[in-house]
Order: structure tokens, then sequence, then C-alpha cells
């Protein structure tokens, strides 16, 4: 029968149990008598194998492709069903996602070490002083954004061919100093530690069950992302079409970006003020609106180039291309428009309590701005900048040219 859970609540019908790299020999007591029990019992066919000794329940192999939706499990809610899992089932494991669909007071779960913590563990690293990252089905690009100077990371991969990808991309971005470690099958029988600089990195028979612990040294031409808004413009490639460094840190600034929240930028140009909002954060997420073919696959390129290759873009004009799109908690308009088809939809699609940015560099745009300002409120900035460039053998400071900002925050 199903554990009692507290009273007034639902029995815990559910039991998620992770299992490490040493299989039978790191379930406790515990663990054993609640798979014993068990009247049906998931997992993969590996896992499944392990406890066939003593599990008296129906085994249920995981469909292939795998449902994330987890219906067969919950088909059976009520019944005494236990899910076998690798390591910690709430560490980019399968808990987290029963956890989307199940109360936590119907689950009882028995997490075993992820290989993150055993990683920490033979390295001696302080879990709280490293950045982790799963690159475990995800591209390799996502550990851009961490390789900043004398940083520690722990990727969890998705095979041996990981490894040494990552460490011809460290070597490219100039980064080749960096001690990478390659920590396999960690917890079993066969764990082995092997350690080599990127650039000299030439490991063969790499377990595909393997951590990479990476010691970031950084050359003088490394490509590291900064940590503030306003990236150099250099590190972008455009056309011309970008908003600047110094525009796009005060946009950015007025677009306030918070976890987890959705953007739309509307004729992206290069991509860059998306591409900043998601490197704020990790859950953040971009929907690039783009009409020209040549940008639309540029933004792709720089997304990627910046370590958030999980950008979305849709290629088409504003405002038929919004249609269909999820509702954003921010949006930015660039300054090139004058659309007030755009305006109109884009005001209309914003959730309350979203923000709105809009930027104008042609007087159409700036009228049409001033009219939303008189009849919407918000607030109105004027944004001047100069750059220094040559006067003869002399300098001279030249102004770029003036933005007008309109931010608002929808009632």
């Amino acid at each position: 029968m199903p554990a009692e859970g507290p009273r007034g609540a639902r029995p815990k019908w559910l039991t998620v149990i992770g299992i490490g790299e040493d299989g039978l020999a790191g379930l406790g007591d515990e663990a054993k008598q609640r798979i014993s029990r068990a009247e049906f019992i998931f997992g993969g066919k590996r896992h499944l194998a392990l406890v066939a000794s003593f599990a008296k329940g129906e085994p249920q192999p995981w469909p292939v492709p795998f449902d994330a939706g987890m219906a067969d499990v919950l088909a059976l809610a009520g019944r005494n069903v236990c899910v076998l899992a690798s390591g910690d089932p709430f560490f980019h494991g399968v808990g987290a996602t029963l956890a989307r669909k199940v109360k936590p007071q119907e689950m009882h779960v028995i997490p075993a070490p992820s290989a993150i913590s055993l990683a920490a563990a033979r390295l001696g690293w302080a879990l709280q002083d490293i950045e982790t990252v799963s690159l475990h089905g995800w591209p390799l690009d996502l550990i851009r954004p961490l390789l900043q100077p004398n940083a520690r990371i722990l990727a969890l991969t998705s095979d041996a061919e990981a490894p040494p990808a990552i460490a011809r991309l460290l070597t490219e971005l100039d980064f080749g100093a960096s001690q990478l470690t390659v920590l396999e099958a960690l917890g079993g029988s066969k764990e082995t530690l092997r350690s080599a600089r990127a650039d000299a990195f030439d490991f063969e028979n790499i377990n595909p069950l393997n951590v990479l612990a990476v010691e970031v040294e950084s050359g003088p031409d490394a490509r590291v992302l900064p940590l503030a808004f306003g990236l150099a413009d250099h590190l972008f490639d455009h056309d011309g079409q970008i908003t600047k460094r110094e525009i796009r840190a005060i946009t950015l600034s007025a677009l306030a970006p918070r976890r987890g929240e959705l953007l739309w930028d509307i004729g992206a140009g290069s991509g860059s003020i998306g591409i900043e909002w998601m490197l704020a954060h990790p859950l953040m997420r971009t929907i690039a609106i783009e009409a020209d073919p040549s940008r639309a696959a540029r933004i792709h390129r720089n997304a990627a180039a910046c370590g958030v290759p999980g950008l979305v873009v849709v290629e088409g004009s504003a405002p038929k291309a919004l249609a269909g799109l999820n509702t954003p908690d921010a949006i930015f308009i660039g300054g090139g428009g004058s659309d007030t088809g755009v305006l109109k939809v884009a005001i209309k699609a914003l959730r309350p309590g979203g923000r709105l940015v809009a930027n104008a560099v042609t007087l159409e745009m700036e009228a049409l701005l001033l009219a939303q300002h008189i009849k919407l409120g918000g607030d109105l900035t004027r944004i001047n900048i100069s750059r220094a460039s040559p006067v003869g053998s002399m300098q001279a400071l030249r102004p770029a040219m003036p933005v007008t900002q309109w931010s608002w925050v929808k009632p």
C-alpha cells in the first residue's frame, strides 16, 4: 500500500529512488524495501535490470521517445508506484519532470549523490563557489557565458565526444591554457579522472558517462563576455543595424529584466538586445522578430556565439509576424520604424505589468512616441552620446544620432 501522507493529504503513492554508478551497493534498506513492495517500477533498462533480483512489481521501461508528460506514471496514480532515476532525481533528472505533474505531498524521494556532487568531492571544490551547467542534450555554446577568468566549471555532458569538442572551443576562444579534468563513471568500479590543458587535450576512449571540470585560464585575446549590460559592439556580427553599446545599456536598464521573463525584440537587427536580455539569467527567454533573412540568420549566429542558443528567431514583418506568439513580459521596438500598427499590436499583446521600451532615431518614429507618451504616460527620454574622433592631428567629440526613448509599464 502507498505510504501515509500528512493528515488530510493524499497518500504518497509515488516513490522516486536515485541510483548511483555503484548500483545496488549504494542503495539503503529503505530504498530496497520500497522497490520490493512496489506494484509498478519505472526506469531505464539498466536500472530495471539492477533491481530485478528482488523487485516483485511489474517493470515498466521508459518509452522511446521519452514522454515528458509522464502519462504512463500518472495513469497509475493511487497505486504503489516506484520510479528509478540516475543520481539525484532533482538535478536535471526525472524527479523534476515528475514534480511538474505530481504534488510533493504525494511523492517520497530517496536521492543518491548527483554526478556534480561526486565531481566536487573528488576535486575538493566547494559547490557554492563554482558554476554548473548541463550540456546533456543541449548545445555546447551554453558554456560560453561561464568562461570568466579563474572560474571553475562543472559540466554534465551527453557523451564521449563532448570533452574534446569543449577543449577545441576553449582553444579557439583563447582559453587554451585552461585545465580540463574528465571524471568518468563517478561512483562506480570504473571511475577514473584524467586531466590536461584544453590546447593539449588528446584523450581517447572516454566513458560516455562523464563530467567535465574546467579551471578557466584566459589568454590576452580571450572572448570574455562581461557581466554588465552594454557588451562591446565588436562582440556582435552586424551590418550597422545594431543598438549601440551605450544606448543598449540604457535600453536594457529600462526593460528591467526579471528572472524567467520573455522579451519580444521587434526589428531585432543583430539581436543584441535580446541576447543581452538572455544573458541576465539562464531562465530568460527572447523571441527576436526580424524581416530581413540575412539579419535573421545573423541573429542565430550571434546568439550561439554569445552562449544563448535558445533564442528564438521569427522571420517576418511586424505586426503580422507577432500573431500567435507567447505573451511577452517585455517588448523592445527598435529605432527606425514608423508603423503605428506595430505599437498598437505590441501594447495590446503586453501582459499587465509588462514593460515596453521603444527607441526613435527618425522624426516620424519620434512623433509616434510623443503621441503615445501624451496618451498613455510613461517616461520620455532624449539620449545624446558623443564619441571622440580625429580632427586633423587632434581629437574632438562628435555627437552620434540622438535617440528618443519611450518606456511604459502597462497597467
